[in-house]
């Protein structure tokens, strides 16, 4: 018996110092890990500085990989995506924002990956008027981050493209509007131009869109909607270019003169992502 117990002694004994021994080698393991991926991610960062984004793109990709639990993993992720974008490799960079989002839902830095991501979408846009997936993808991630961080820089800047896209989108439904008025097809242009006061009324096309309709109705005869929107106009934008259009679709002998418009300057935050993460 008293064999018996000094044998599961040993046993537990033997067993202790096996754990003490693992533990000292998860330790250094982890040691070892972490070293190197600081490594990795202090090369990155040099390979940035000197121009090299897609280089320092897989160092940072390997930086996460070494020591994927750690704080830096989605720095990393986050890094590697931007320096994609650096180097306009945007298919590159918008599938590994998506990754990132997924994988680091609770980072602090993700409403900079969800603003890179939108600003990436924004960067594909090649010509709406063929195309219009990738400029509605950026406007709904731009106004998402307008949503959940409203007060950060980052928010300044979407609501600044936001602005952009919408004049985008309101150029499309003018430049539709214009093809049906020389093809005649009223109601066609009618929904396109109203499609720009209803949607898209802060944009540059809005005093346009409301001289086309007062054009229109007064061409087929519908002189009451006609007079409607030359006085909508006239109260919104009584010193514009095309009030005096629409005043003269009403005053054939009406003498035409210059009025200097003042030009709204708007300036983009262009926010640039490597000195939050050096």
């Amino acid at each position: 018996m008293k064999s018996l117990y000094k044998l599961i002694l040993i046993l537990i004994f033997v067993n202790l110092i096996s754990c003490s021994k693992n533990e000292k080698v998860v330790k250094i393991k982890e040691l070892n890990q972490e070293q190197e991926m600081i490594t990795a991610y202090t090369e990155a960062m040099n390979n940035l500085d000197d121009g090299d984004a897609f280089y320092a793109a897989k160092k940072f990709l390997e930086s996460e990989l070494l020591f994927p639990q750690s704080d830096w993993a989605a720095k990393s992720a986050l890094m590697a995506s931007y320096s994609y974008y650096l180097q306009d490799y945007f298919d590159e960079a918008i599938m590994n924002l998506e990754r990132y989002l997924k994988t680091y839902p609770k980072d602090k830095n993700i409403g900079y990956g969800k603003f890179l991501l939108a600003m990436c979408y924004y960067e594909t846009i090649v010509d709406e008027k063929k195309d219009l997936q990738p400029i509605l993808i950026a406007k709904n991630l731009f106004e998402n981050v307008i949503l959940e961080y409203p007060n950060t820089d980052f928010a300044l800047d979407a609501r600044f493209k936001v602005d952009l896209i919408n004049d985008i989108l309101a150029s499309k439904e003018m430049y539709l509007g214009r093809h049906y008025i020389k093809k005649e097809k009223w109601i066609s242009a009618i929904n396109r131009f109203k499609n720009v006061l209803n949607e898209f009324d802060t944009t540059v096309y809005t005093e346009e869109a409301i001289h086309r309709l007062v054009e229109i109705y007064y061409r087929i005869g519908l002189l009451d909607e006609s007079k409607k929107y030359a006085n909508l106009l006239g109260y919104n934008y009584l010193s514009s270019e095309w009030y005096k259009k629409s005043y003269k679709v009403f005053n054939k002998n009406y003498n035409n003169y210059t009025i200097k418009k003042d030009q709204k300057k708007k300036k983009g935050i262009v926010k640039k992502f490597k000195k939050l993460f050096e």
